[in-house]
């Protein structure tokens, strides 16, 4: 459909040209049409519009290939820090069976195999915790005993209970030492091959093939 627009536009254009600028010879039974003449002029007329349309054409003749359709969003990958956390649930689990103990219901056990439970819990969490933090005490001193809180004592070590009017350094009773760690040193994350849209298992599903 363009090639033929095309044509018809160059067509127009060459024959407008021919019977304004080259009228016909006398004695022709054609009427001359030249320059002067009133067709002539309104020939002359036509030609610009003629080259504006095949401008036109010419123009739109290639357009731009169509952008190509947008890729869909692909989901964005796990936040690495909760896949660290992930990690070290793991490590809990592997040498403390933490989730199974937590995710367990021990209403119909008794208190002798809970406890049975709870110390193979407690030795192999507290591997991992040793393994992967520097926990401290924040206060040395015995629980129970007098402590003073300093008055530029860091907010976050220290939670005051109690008469709490006047002002710092306050004196109280040790009722917890509270816990710190000067380090972390968090478990190598759990790569999924081929997949990091996801968090990985804490653990995995074992089967015996049979």
């Amino acid at each position: 459909m363009k090639t033929i627009t095309l044509l018809l536009n160059l067509l127009l254009l060459l024959l407008l040209l021919a019977l304004g600028f080259y009228p016909q010879p006398e004695g022709s039974p054609v009427p001359g049409i030249g320059p002067d003449t009133l067709a002539g002029k309104a020939i002359l007329l036509a030609i610009p519009l003629a080259l504006c349309s095949l401008l036109i054409v010419l123009t739109g003749w290639k357009k731009a290939a169509p952008a190509p359709a947008p890729a869909p969003a692909k989901a964005p990958p796990a936040p690495r820090a909760e896949a660290e956390v992930v990690a070290l649930l793991a490590a809990l689990q592997e040498k403390g069976r933490f989730i199974d103990f937590l995710m367990d219901d021990v209403t119909p056990h008794g208190d002798a195999q809970v406890g049975a439970a709870a110390r193979v819990v407690h030795q192999g969490c507290r591997a991992v915790l040793s393994e992967h933090f520097d926990v401290q005490p924040v206060e040395s001193t015995p629980e129970g005993s007098p402590i003073t809180v300093p008055a530029q004592h860091a907010a976050d070590e220290y939670r005051l209970t109690g008469n709490l009017g006047g002002e710092a350094p306050f004196t109280g009773t040790l009722v917890h030492k509270g816990w710190k760690t000067n380090s972390v040193k968090l478990p190598r994350l759990i790569e999924v091959p081929g997949d990091t849209d996801r968090l990985p298992a804490i653990a995995p599903a074992e089967v015996e093939i049979r």
